[in-house]
């Protein structure tokens, strides 16, 4: 199969439909850190990471002229945000069950901060970048949203979703319990979902239109088959 720029576009779509699909699934699951389930859900938030990153990325290399400046804006603090996260996620399945012993005041300090039960200690400048990168989220979310509903190359509505979930969840983190913040991921799961299938199917959809104009054409009177 030959690689070109619209497939690998269209494949980023799908890559951004899978990150909304494991976001909005393991939200509400909060495994003990000493089983196995810990690791395959924190890994899975890892993945969350790879995917939005390769997703959004088609998403604004889809519409990157349309976007103009505030477009790139907030590509460019989801693609911080993200690369932060990826990091962050990775010390959940890979370092913290090995510290359970040795540390567990710090074990317990980064579940907190990861899952936002209570007042996280002892972690330096961990909480300073993770208080940080859910600002780039808040503000790349909400640019970058209000720049492709302006574009007008995907569906407004998923856009408008997308622009106002970040914001969203931003606001309900400092006003509700975490338990109801959790809903939260709904319509940014949701947003990522609609969005990234957009992209996928719109070649197929271009591809099926060009394919019924060439039919017309050549059933024309005149015209050669």
């Amino acid at each position: 199969m030959k690689v070109t720029t619209p497939k690998l576009i269209r494949w980023a779509g799908l890559s951004a439909v899978v990150a909304g699909i494991i976001f909005t699934a393991i939200q509400p699951t909060h495994p003990s850190i000493n089983t196995s389930t810990f690791i395959i859900i924190t890994s899975f938030k890892t993945s969350i990471s790879i995917f939005g990153l390769l997703g959004i990325t088609g998403l604004y290399a889809r519409q990157v002229e349309e976007t103009g400046w505030l477009g790139l804006a907030g590509y460019l603090l989801l693609t911080i945000y993200y690369a932060v996260q990826m990091c962050i996620s990775f010390i959940e399945p890979t370092i913290l069950p090995l510290l359970t012993t040795v540390a567990p005041t710090f074990v317990e300090s980064a579940l907190q901060l990861s899952g936002g039960t209570g007042e996280p200690t002892n972690l330096g400048g961990l909480t300073t970048v993770y208080s940080l990168a859910s600002i780039l989220y808040v503000l790349g979310s909400l640019f970058f949203g209000i720049a492709m509903f302006r574009a007008r190359i995907l569906p407004r509505g998923a856009a408008a979703l997308f622009a106002l979930s970040g914001p969203l969840a931003g606001t309900m983190f400092t006003l509700l319990p975490y338990q109801l913040v959790q809903l939260t991921s709904i319509p940014i799961g949701g947003a990522m979902v609609w969005l990234g299938y957009a992209l996928f199917s719109e070649r197929r959809e271009k591809l099926s239109e060009s394919l019924l104009d060439q039919r017309i054409v050549s059933q024309e009177p005149g015209s050669v088959a």
